[in-house]
């Protein structure tokens, strides 16, 4: 019988250690997963099967692209990760929020590039030093010159003390 070694997995504290921690205010817009790129090393394709897979709802493929971000500063009972992911028309910011022994407490898209092809959409997230996240989002046709900035959309989210995300109304 041939002896299979099953891979070591990787502790969460060295994933966590690819997400340097920021100080806030910081704004997520398209081109910023270029600074994170530049100055954070990649992750690990083991890193990324153990820990980032889990919480993708769509499916990968070889082009899809994976960048640790940034992890949120002060946050005494989780943490609190942001990291990027690139796939075929659509580019997108996660927040995920983990307890301190790893298990995913809540996570969600704030910020992003999304084509279906006849309409291009584009999310910018603020994040502030409270944890107030405010998210605009605006549309275009993938043929027309001109974005109307009426149809922009704002929302915000919060991040609580306990690591949930949750959707404030905005007054």
């Amino acid at each position: 019988m041939e002896n299979i070694r099953k891979p070591p997995a990787v502790k969460f504290s060295h994933f966590l250690e690819k997400f340097p921690e920021v100080v806030l205010p910081v704004t997520l817009a398209e081109e910023a997963h270029h600074a994170f790129s530049l100055n954070n090393p990649p992750l690990p394709p083991l890193m990324i099967e153990q820990f980032i897979l889990p919480l993708e709802d769509q499916g990968v493929d070889d082009y899809t692209e994976f960048v640790p971000c940034m992890r949120i500063p002060d946050t005494k009972e989780f943490y609190a990760i942001i990291y990027w992911r690139a796939g075929l028309l659509n580019y997108q910011y996660t927040l995920a929020c983990f307890t301190k022994k790893g298990e995913l407490i809540d996570k969600r898209v704030i910020a992003g590039t999304l084509s279906d092809g006849d309409t291009l959409t584009t999310s910018v997230a603020t994040i502030d030093e409270d944890w107030a996240i405010y998210v605009v989002s605006g549309q275009a046709g993938a043929h027309e010159k001109e974005y109307d900035p009426a149809s922009s959309t704002a929302y915000q989210l919060e991040l609580l003390p306990e690591g949930k995300i949750i959707d404030v109304k905005i007054e």
